[in-house]
């Protein structure tokens, strides 16, 4: 019996900060001031790659973590742009910019209209940071052991564990 794997058998609950910028240094998120982002971790709440450091820190740990386009959002891809024919989308209010929820098969997704001509509507269903480098500058402020509720339902009760579904 290997006793070092036992210590794995419980997640965690790992809540940070973060500053999420990309390759030119824009700001493109961040957490609120004093709320730290809660999640349970091995549950893909977050990148894997993100995950896969954040994991290895420790309380009040700051890091600074690059992460690819394509091991973040994925890489922009030309074949996610479709062009649908306008009166397909005569139903909806439309604008260059806007973005629409279309049902796919077994579920949703969302995609963004990038150009309306006479007759098309092209649609991008490119994640808006698929393409982009990130870099996270991150800090740990709490690691703790997952309630048996959270396990369970696969996420993270807030930052103590006490928090309740509305």
């Amino acid at each position: 019996m290997n006793s070092t794997n036992s210590t794995k058998t419980h997640p965690r609950v790992i809540a940070f900060t973060y500053v999420l910028k990309n390759s030119q240094g824009d700001v493109l998120d961040a957490s609120e001031t004093n709320q730290p982002l809660p999640f349970l971790e091995g549950r893909q709440q977050i990148i894997p790659a993100l995950e896969a450091v954040v994991t290895t820190l420790h309380e009040g740990d700051k890091k600074n973590i690059a992460i690819k386009a394509a091991d973040a959002y994925g890489e922009f891809r030309k074949d996610m742009i479709m062009d649908v024919p306008k009166e397909e989308l005569a139903h909806l209010q439309i604008s260059v910019g806007s973005h629409l929820q279309l049902q796919l098969g077994e579920g949703v997704r969302v995609v963004k209209i990038t150009n309306i001509s006479d007759t098309h509507v092209t649609l991008d269903g490119n994640h808006p940071l698929a393409g982009v480098d990130l870099t996270f500058d991150i800090e740990i402020m709490l690691i703790r052991e997952a309630t048996a509720d959270e396990v369970i339902h696969g996420h993270a009760h807030g930052i103590h564990g006490t928090a309740h579904h509305h």
